[in-house]
């Protein structure tokens, strides 16, 4: 064979190599672009999955906040109601105690005004034979019990009509102190003890005699 022909061959075979060589350089170029998309695709994918991870964060610690600030909101409304019925209570508390100090207070004067009846009678000089005609002590006793009667009478009408009290309705000394003169219990001169009775009823003394005309 000929010098030539063998460099006809080489260069032929050298073309045919040079054409597989593009032909797998091709291949591998057409693979790298397919690798290339799937790999954008799938990082498009992420990208989407993590946006959605992140809106749906977003929106469960959005409903999370509302609900706790609408949670702090009903505390703080029952604790603002708390604080006004504890306020409450102790209004009511002093109120009582100052009534029970009152009561307590209108007793020992009335003990006291008591025991100085009892002493005074047991000190006055012993009476005259009873006459018809009652003297002018006994009068003024009768009178200023009646007054006081009076008195008790109208602190119990006026604590019925200020109160929407019935007249069935049966009032106590504390109720009635408001109503009284230097919110003192009337005493009985003679030492009597009086019966409030109810609104409709006249109150009335366990001395006899001593009775509103």
């Amino acid at each position: 064979m000929k010098l030539k022909d063998w460099i006809l061959w080489l260069c032929v075979a050298g073309l045919l190599v040079t054409e597989g060589l593009l032909f797998l350089a091709n291949r591998q170029k057409d693979a790298a672009l397919v690798l290339s998309r799937e790999s954008q695709q799938r990082v498009v994918l992420l990208q989407s999955d993590l946006d959605q991870l992140k809106n749906s964060s977003v929106t469960a610690l959005s409903s999370e906040n509302a609900r706790l600030r609408a949670e702090n909101q009903g505390l703080s409304q029952k604790l603002t109601q708390l604080q006004a019925a504890g306020s409450q209570l102790r209004g009511q508390n002093q109120k009582l105690t100052q009534q029970l100090e009152t009561a307590h207070s209108v007793a020992q004067q009335q003990q006291q005004q008591l025991q100085q009846i009892q002493t005074e009678s047991q000190q006055a000089p012993p009476q005259p034979e009873p006459t018809t005609e009652p003297s002018a002590a006994a009068v003024n006793q009768i009178s200023a019990c009646i007054n006081n009667l009076r008195q008790i009478d109208a602190a119990k009408q006026q604590w019925a009509l200020e109160n929407e009290k019935s007249a069935a309705a049966v009032p106590t000394a504390q109720d009635l102190l408001p109503y009284l003169q230097d919110n003192l219990f009337p005493v009985c001169p003679a030492g009597g003890v009086y019966s409030i009775n109810a609104v409709g009823v006249p109150p009335a003394c366990s001395v006899p005699g001593h009775v509103l005309p």
